[in-house]
């Protein structure tokens, strides 16, 4: 499936139209430093950028670089995290900068090849981060984008991943991708809105009270605040699903159990 030019031509110029009028304004978008971009980029992942914001700048003062972050504990760096949700990002973040320090000198790199093999660094990150960064002409896709072009487009919904990603790349004008995809995330995120169109995401988020998500969070919160907490402290607080969830938690080295806990284990974020 290929686009006509005209149509192309079309799309962009609507597109950049609405940005100029109606461009955001945000930190990560007044710097081209790989290591802000990527940091930026992991947040608004299920984050919307204004309750992005705040954490960013608190966290880029932190955590000003990938030394600052691969040597800190994980209790700073899940500290930092909280109000974020999906406590796993900040832990891949935290394993990210670990793996960069070690292997690229602790400078973050610049190709999606090499990005794509860090820890927790998918698809979407390992072409967002080059774009914002170094403007390099390849194109990316995430909920925003895709929505617009299955509308614009009268793509079905159902189109794979694959496909829709290059005609992404049809799409690009040359010399502008950071401009260009900074201007469908605007488009997307004003204008052209999901409940505007009716075009569902690819994922749809389930309820989050007393799901497992939300249990994993409320222990991370409870030991964040505290050196150690036991089982049987938590289990009277949250019930028994905590005891799954903790054993989840340890399992991916989110927290250690004590030794000599025997009755009513005790646990702590890892070190």
């Amino acid at each position: 499936m290929r686009c006509e030019r005209e149509k192309i031509a079309c799309l962009q110029e609507k597109v950049f139209a609405f940005y100029r009028d109606n461009k955001r304004r945000f930190p990560w978008r007044e710097t081209v430093d790989r290591y802000a971009v990527l940091i930026s980029e992991v947040m608004l992942q299920q984050t919307q950028a204004d309750r992005v914001v705040g954490k960013y700048l608190a966290w880029m003062e932190r955590f000003p670089d990938i030394p600052a972050l691969a040597e800190a504990s994980l209790k700073d760096v899940l500290a930092s995290w909280s109000g974020l949700g999906y406590n796993a990002r900040g832990q891949r973040l935290h394993r990210c900068a670990m793996t960069i320090l070690k292997e690229h000198d602790g400078v973050v790199p610049p190709s999606q090849e090499k990005l794509i093999e860090l820890p927790g660094i998918g698809a979407y990150t390992s072409r967002s981060v080059p774009i914002f960064a170094d403007n390099l002409d390849i194109a990316t896709v995430d909920t925003n984008i895709r929505r617009i072009y299955i509308h614009e487009l009268g793509l079905p919904e159902n189109i794979r991943p694959g496909e829709l990603l290059s005609l992404a790349e049809e799409m690009l004008p040359e010399g502008r991708s950071r401009e260009w995809h900074n201007a469908l995330m605007d488009y997307g995120a004003l204008y052209l809105t999901g409940r505007k169109t009716g075009i569902r995401p690819l994922a749809r988020q389930s309820s989050f009270k007393g799901s497992k998500r939300w249990y994993r969070g409320r222990i991370i919160k409870e030991l964040l605040a505290v050196d150690m907490l036991c089982l049987e402290t938590l289990i009277g607080r949250y019930g028994e699903p905590v005891t799954q969830a903790l054993a989840e938690l340890e399992e991916e080295e989110f927290v250690e159990r004590l030794a000599g806990q025997a009755s009513s284990p005790c646990y702590r974020i890892r070190e």
